[in-house]
């Protein structure tokens, strides 16, 4: 396969940006290799700056649960920007998304609207700690909540591909209040609250751990955790910024009925432009400005072109049976993969949770942020490079999830599966040549 222009793009790209990326997933660290630079999207499809076209399962990092440049998407920012970009000011638009997503996530009662996921994570972690009356507040191991500095400590995603158990930059008073425990250990949790009783705001979790590849909760898990959080007087938060409408059309909370005091929404609310929310139950949201004392703001916040495209998103997500269908791929991809692996004779652990996937390359389950390090990266890095090479682009990172679309049936799910399972030959040939 012919990658000499992304090969001289990145040449360039270098010059003027770190890594000549704009965030550290796309530089191929976690696999080696160059980045392949994307001209445009279609459907299932990405298509390089080379011509080569690659089944796509990374969409985006999951906002496009559509497929790339849906039809319904496309028009309805198109009409919107020849109305305008941006105001400064309120819109119909931000009531009518926010009326559909408090519909389709019930413990949102109120909500306000943000620029991305980032924003979103601070600012809940803020009103919590307004709420409370409270400084701590306990995270996860492997569980990435966006680069704010109260929040990057023991981070999944970008900083475990790169080895960083934190970030330089960060001081140690911006951490001070941050307290961890391992995923899906309750007597961690509750051991950190009977340490500190009475200071603890809020508990932050991905109820599904989707930044240190792909971990569901134990049975229990998510329930334990609301249940500490009354115990002590503590609020809830449930980052769905990666699961919202992809685990079920309500959330992660909808499939495994847990009510969070607050929750936080990105990627598929904005239909592929930078978005993100945070909301929960009135009586808490209330304390944000302007109705109280807790300050928030942002210029582009609820800009009209993102409202257009999450309004078109999801109101063509809520289509009857159309969140199934892409259930049914995710079904399919997933099945592939496994018995691929087994075929082959590959150990892999696999997940899977609505339109979501993961795997790692390890004889035994991973549970946590530990257990998903000791997983076989570079095992990973050939079934990558060998999936690119026929046409499949997934994670250039062994600690991300997957994602599949609408767009993702027919002729470009039959591509995948044979490219998987090729994918998976390589790999045991590879393990044979190096035993």
């Amino acid at each position: 396969m012919n990658t000499t222009r992304s090969s001289e793009l990145y040449a360039e790209a270098v010059q003027f940006m770190p890594g000549g990326v704009n965030s550290p997933g796309r530089a191929f660290k976690g696999v080696g290799g160059t980045p392949l630079f994307i001209e445009r999207g279609e459907g299932p499809y990405l298509y390089d700056a080379d011509g080569n076209r690659y089944v796509d399962y990374v969409l985006s990092w999951g906002p496009l649960i559509l497929g790339h440049a849906h039809p319904n998407v496309v028009e309805a920012v198109a009409k919107q920007a020849a109305r305008g970009t941006s105001y400064g000011a309120p819109t119909d638009l931000e009531i009518q998304l926010a009326q559909i997503v408090t519909q389709m996530v019930p413990s949102m009662q109120m909500l306000r609207f943000v620029n991305s996921g980032t924003e979103a994570t601070m600012s809940a972690i803020r009103v919590a700690r307004a709420y409370t009356g409270r400084d701590k507040f306990i995270k996860f191991d492997g569980n990435y909540h966006g680069h704010a500095d109260s929040l990057l400590v023991q981070a999944g995603s970008g900083v475990a591909t790169f080895g960083l158990p934190n970030s330089p930059g960060v001081p140690q008073g911006a951490t001070q209040d941050t307290l961890t425990c391992a995923y899906n250990d309750l007597d961690g949790v509750r051991a950190t609250f009977e340490a500190y009783p009475e200071q603890i705001a809020a508990i932050i979790a991905e109820p599904v751990a989707a930044n240190m590849g792909f971990v569901l909760p134990e049975p229990g898990f998510l329930e334990g955790l609301r249940a500490l959080c009354d115990e002590f007087g503590a609020l809830l938060i449930l980052d769905e910024v990666m699961t919202g409408f992809r685990v079920a059309l309500g959330g992660a909370q909808d499939a495994f009925g847990i009510e969070p005091d607050l929750t936080t929404l990105g990627k598929v609310i904005g239909g592929g432009l930078p978005v993100g929310a945070y909301g929960g139950k009135r009586s808490i949201m209330e304390v944000v400005s302007p109705v109280g004392p807790m300050y928030q703001a942002g210029t582009l916040s609820g800009n009209p072109l993102a409202m257009a495209a999450g309004l078109a998103t999801l109101t063509t997500l809520r289509e009857e049976g159309l969140f199934e269908r892409v259930v049914a791929v995710t079904d399919r991809v997933h099945a592939a993969i496994k018995e691929a692996a087994a075929d082959a004779g590959v150990s892999l652990q696999t997940a899977q949770a609505g339109t979501m996937f993961g795997l790692y390359f390890s004889e035994a389950p991973v549970t946590n942020y530990s257990e998903a390090k000791a997983s076989d990266t570079m095992r990973y890095a050939t079934y990558f490079h060998a999936l690119v090479e026929e046409g499949v682009y997934v994670a250039p990172s062994a600690f991300e999830a997957g994602f599949t679309s609408i767009a993702h049936e027919g002729e470009a799910l039959d591509h995948t599966i044979e490219a998987v399972r090729r994918a998976f030959q390589r790999v045991a040939e590879q393990a044979e040549q190096s035993a």
